[in-house]
């Protein structure tokens, strides 16, 4: 059956029923759904070039590029398919055909507790001013955990919260506070000019959707040095990792002046990795807090090597955690298996010191469990799936 635009959003409401984090369309072969990490392929038909156009009909709102489809080597967006869900859209050419991967985006902003956050986090929620970085590879649920953070504010502070995205994926709903969602493309050339008339636009937080560049980091720290609460991400692993690819993107003989602003600017860092659960239903978050504290301020301006911020933070009690000690505590927890926290440890040296002299159990007295983060369909029906792994829909109906 053609891939028209009644059969495209029908592939999308299964994608989001299911729980599926992304689509995978490719000229010449079958549908593809990312679930709980993995890749499954759908039972429907081969996608043939004109079930690809007519996919991009659908996605590309803009006419203009729509007239030199054949000529559009990449493209990025965003889709709307009413209130059931939005998508991330990328579209590329890869030997004369088109691909498209779309991140699937729920309509309802995620809640820390659906999301099974740790009470250390409600120190970011509650910061004043300063820098939060959130961290991970692509795919590690940075953007859930941001606008988790960002909704607790909207319902608890009285600000005017300024986000900068590309494209625009979570839509909030002003509550206490007043919430301004830029689109780079839409309503912005690039983050740098968006930032520059943010520090007019009277904002209280300022959301960048990745610091991507020098000059991008160093609006954002003068935002952060001149009283604002600044978010931002990063593609890194962990918190030292983070700040030497800030470091990096400046000049040499920048460098020591950006780690003593950042000593300086920076609130913390939290920094995430998406695990497997132990019963294969879901997947829970690890993540590695870090905030800037005497010890860590030391590390971070140079005075001190980065690795040794470690020790200020397995040492915090529940204020700051490692990745070795989340992991410990999950695996104590039966959320995930020995194999899985010992492979995604930092140290498995580490991890296994923690597992036999207590990590950080003086913590975790006063921290609720984690819960995993569930998918839709993990709360309801599925579709079926085969002995093969593939997944039979039924959007050719």
């Amino acid at each position: 059956m053609p891939m028209d635009k009644e059969t495209f959003h029908k592939l999308l409401k299964s994608a989001t029923v299911n729980g599926v984090s992304d689509i995978h369309l490719r000229e010449g072969e079958f549908p593809y759904f990312r679930m709980k990490g993995g890749l499954k392929k759908i039972k429907a038909s081969v996608l043939t070039k004109e079930d690809m156009k007519n996919i991009c009909k659908v996605i590309i709102q803009d006419q203009e590029i729509l007239k030199d489809l054949d000529k559009i080597k990449e493209y990025d967006g965003s889709y709307q398919l009413g209130k059931i869900c939005r998508v991330r859209v990328n579209l590329l050419k890869f030997q004369g055909k088109i691909a498209i991967i779309m991140r699937v985006i729920t309509m309802q902003v995620p809640t820390m507790e659906q999301l099974g956050l740790p009470k250390a986090l409600v120190g970011f929620v509650n910061a004043k001013r300063g820098l939060v970085l959130v961290t991970g590879v692509t795919g590690s649920g940075k953007s859930s955990t941001l606008a988790s953070i960002i909704q607790e504010i909207n319902r608890t502070r009285e600000e005017h919260i300024l986000t900068i995205e590309d494209p625009v994926e979570f839509i909030f709903t002003s509550e206490k506070c007043r919430i301004t969602q830029r689109e780079l493309g839409a309503d912005t050339d690039s983050f740098k000019d968006a930032l520059r008339g943010a520090l007019r636009q009277d904002p209280d937080i300022i959301v960048i959707g990745e610091l991507r560049d020098a000059e991008t980091i160093q609006i954002s720290m003068k935002a952060a040095e001149t009283g604002h609460l600044v978010f931002g991400t990063v593609h890194t692993t962990n918190a030292p990792a983070t700040i030497n690819r800030i470091v990096s993107m400046f000049p040499p003989e920048e460098q020591d002046n950006v780690k003593l602003r950042l000593s300086e600017c920076l609130f913390g860092s939290i920094s995430q990795r998406l695990l497997p659960t132990l019963d294969g239903k879901g997947r829970v978050c690890a993540q590695e807090i870090m905030v800037n504290k005497v010890g860590i301020q030391d590390c971070i301006s140079g005075k001190e090597p980065l690795s040794n911020m470690y020790v200020t933070i397995e040492k915090s009690k529940g204020e700051m955690q490692s990745f070795d000690q989340h992991l410990t505590k999950l695996y104590r927890e039966e959320m995930i298996t020995y194999d899985v926290a010992i492979g995604a440890a930092s140290s498995p040296t580490n991890f296994e010191r923690n597992l036999e002299f207590g990590g950080n159990d003086e913590s975790e007295e006063e921290e609720e469990n984690v819960s995993p983060i569930k998918n839709q369909a993990e709360e309801g029906e599925t579709e079926e799936e085969s002995s093969n792994g593939e997944l039979s829909l039924d959007i050719a109906k």
